[in-house]
């Protein structure tokens, strides 16, 4: 899918290069469209030492078990996104701890996937009816006879097998980033 009008003020796009790349872009305003974009977030959720899974009701992936997950909204910060799908989809609590693996996927939509691991807090896998219809908790080996989306077993593979703990959600910058969800490598001791 590709933009031929402004968002903006209605008029015509044209191509124009913009540094360096063919865009399409407003003659008569400032608008560039910049592409199409999709960002998604996915949960990886261990009580002892078993995942949080969810079998899709829906295509695509219609009978696969997936980890939980779902598309940010516009005003939303991820880590409370990926905490409110895994809520709505399985009716588990969970807080989200830190980004554990990225998934990248340009195509005519990029896509960009990512994943936190999550705190248990509380509630049992109850699926939503509508998104999927079974969840709960899996040991690897329970697993090895499930139909596991391929992402989800790189998912799953990545997070029992970390060296690190991923990039750590940032509660105390050292300057106030107000609005903006942070994230970084673990600090230090001195």
């Amino acid at each position: 899918m590709s933009a031929n009008y402004c968002i903006s003020c209605g008029h015509f796009l044209e191509t124009r290069n913009i540094g360096g790349t063919e865009r399409f872009a407003c003659p008569c305003c400032d608008y560039v469209y910049w592409g199409n974009y999709s960002v998604g977030v996915g949960a990886m959720v261990v009580k002892d030492n078993k995942v949080l899974l969810v079998r899709r009701a829906q295509e695509p992936g219609k009978g696969n078990w997936t980890n939980p997950g779902g598309y940010i909204e516009q005003m939303e910060l991820i880590e409370q996104t990926v905490a409110r799908e895994v809520l709505e989809e399985t009716g588990v609590k969970a807080r989200a701890t830190s980004v554990i693996a990225i998934r990248d996927l340009p195509s005519s939509i990029h896509d960009i996937y990512i994943v936190f691991a999550m705190e248990y807090m509380g509630g049992q896998p109850k699926p939503d009816g509508m998104e999927v219809d079974a969840a709960g908790f899996f040991s690897l080996e329970e697993m090895k006879t499930m139909k596991v989306a391929g992402l989800t077993q790189w998912i799953v593979d990545s997070a029992m097998n970390a060296a690190s703990s991923g990039l750590l959600i940032d509660k105390e910058p050292v300057v106030p980033l107000n609005g903006s969800g942070l994230f970084r490598v673990a600090v230090t001791e001195e």
